[in-house]
């Protein structure tokens, strides 16, 4: 088994977390208590009837029974088995201020998280990096390592740590940073991914969005192995022109998130043709160190007014996973050129199709690679079909496929960042907020540096 311990940090990583786990607990049989399902039990005793009777000479515990049926193969790398013999998520969910946490605690599974793993403190950090690196969030830092590091000891075999957070908040900038440095020390070897939800183009909750975003990056340019970008406006894009929601709102966002989220673990939690698991990504994905920050695609995308007549073939969802719409982030790929794909099929999908699907992508020459990947496709397929919400916007669909991309398109949104950030910086507009919590003048130009220097490697890159 190889165990992850997802950590969600700040407004944004705890409401998305909310939506993951439910999805997760559906997607395995488990209720909202952590128990798995009588109709999950049945599948089980079903299973072990079998086993019992081809290896009538083997006993196996109760506990090793759980861990060896379909439905639940694997996701023991998700939840832990507790004394009562309930399931609970190996998460750790954690904001500054109290009210998100609390929305947690007195919701439908506030019975499935452990009391210690969901966190808050009593101020919060006011979309300030600064307040949630040096002083609230290095003040709470102690009660948030606690429960990881037990979370840690539990585990067979830790295969790394998976971060749900948003650049541009307080505890999701400068928390976040300060957690990951911490983490580095003590496990070095584990693989670091985030899902981070990149600044918007045109839609900003904060002013200081840019700050918190050019500094929780180049702070964490070291840390971490591979980052996943998504912006809410273009999840808010995809929910009015392809789910037919006309005002969307978060949750609405945060269902859509979950459906890839639940896609990219959907190899490490059950069985497959093609498994793809964590350090699969970072090789595959990610040519050096610094060129970590691959998109997300989802297809198909339809509603349930829509889902008849759509085909949903495999070749159909491959163009589809390419398709500009069907991103999660806001970048033309015109003058991009693809580094490298990662293509995660599940459901009813035969690897011959998945052959013929690549080979006319390729044939259309319309995915353009850097000239030195000329292969540039990593492929997955997990034969389980994704589970759709009880009250989400997405179709059940017999298949599906999550694309991720290392592209150099991503760098006209570090250009977009980069400008904003040069322009509040030229007039050192709310520089006091982030020096008045002990942050140093000049982290701002390095991180100014740093990511001018990320901007130009993809320029490079883009090069032919």
């Amino acid at each position: 088994m190889r165990e992850v311990i997802s950590l969600h940090l700040g407004q944004a990583g705890v409401q998305v977390a909310n939506t993951v786990w439910e999805l997760y607990c559906l997607e395995h049989g488990i209720d909202e208590t952590g128990r798995l399902t009588a109709e999950w039990d049945n599948v089980q005793n079903d299973c072990q009837s079998t086993i019992d009777e081809n290896n009538s000479d083997v006993k196996s515990s109760n506990n090793d029974d759980k861990k060896n049926f379909p439905n639940g193969e694997g996701f023991s790398s998700f939840f832990m088995e507790m004394s009562s013999g309930n399931f609970t998520p190996r998460a750790v969910l954690v904001d500054l201020e109290p009210s998100v946490i609390d929305q947690v605690k007195s919701g439908k599974y506030k019975n499935l998280y452990g009391p210690s793993c969901l966190i808050n403190a009593n101020e919060d950090a006011a979309n300030n990096y600064a307040r949630g690196r040096y002083t609230i969030g290095t003040a709470a830092l102690p009660q948030i390592i606690d429960p990881i590091r037990k979370m840690a000891e539990s585990c067979d075999k830790l295969q790394g740590f998976m971060f749900t957070h948003s650049f541009g908040g307080g505890t999701g900038s400068g928390l976040a940073s300060l957690l990951q440095l911490e983490l580095e020390e003590e496990w070095r070897k584990q693989s670091k991914l985030e899902v981070a939800i990149f600044p918007s183009p045109k839609l900003s909750t904060a002013v200081v969005e840019p700050y918190n975003a050019v500094l929780t990056t180049s702070a964490t340019m070291e840390l971490s192995d591979c980052v996943f970008l998504v912006d809410n406006e273009a999840m808010y894009n995809i929910c009015q022109n392809k789910l037919d929601v006309d005002c969307p709102a978060y949750v609405n966002l945060n269902r859509l998130l979950a459906q890839t989220i639940s896609s990219i673990t959907a190899s490490l939690r059950f069985n497959g043709t093609l498994n793809a698991d964590f350090s699969d990504f970072q090789t595959n994905l990610v040519p050096f160190p610094r060129i970590h920050f691959p998109i997300i695609s989802y297809a198909p995308i339809v509603s349930s007014n829509k889902a008849s007549h759509e085909s949903q073939s495999v070749s159909e969802i491959s163009c589809k996973g390419f398709d500009a719409t069907n991103r999660f982030i806001n970048c033309e790929n015109e003058n991009g050129l693809y580094i490298a794909c990662c293509l995660l099929f599940r459901g009813d999908v035969a690897p011959k199709d998945v052959n013929a699907s690549i080979a006319l992508i390729k044939k259309k020459k319309e995915v353009k690679f850097v000239e030195w990947s000329p292969s540039g496709f990593k492929i997955g397929i997990n034969n389980r079909p994704p589970c759709c919400l009880f009250e989400g916007d997405i179709a059940p669909t017999k298949r599906a496929l999550c694309t991720l991309c290392n592209t150099t398109a991503i760098k006209n949104a570090w250009s977009a960042i980069n400008l904003k950030y040069t322009l509040m910086m030229a007039k050192k507009a709310f520089f006091h907020w982030y020096t008045g919590e002990g942050m140093d003048e000049q982290e701002f130009f390095d991180a100014q540096e740093n990511i001018m220097i990320l901007e130009n490697e993809y320029k490079t890159m883009s090069i032919q």
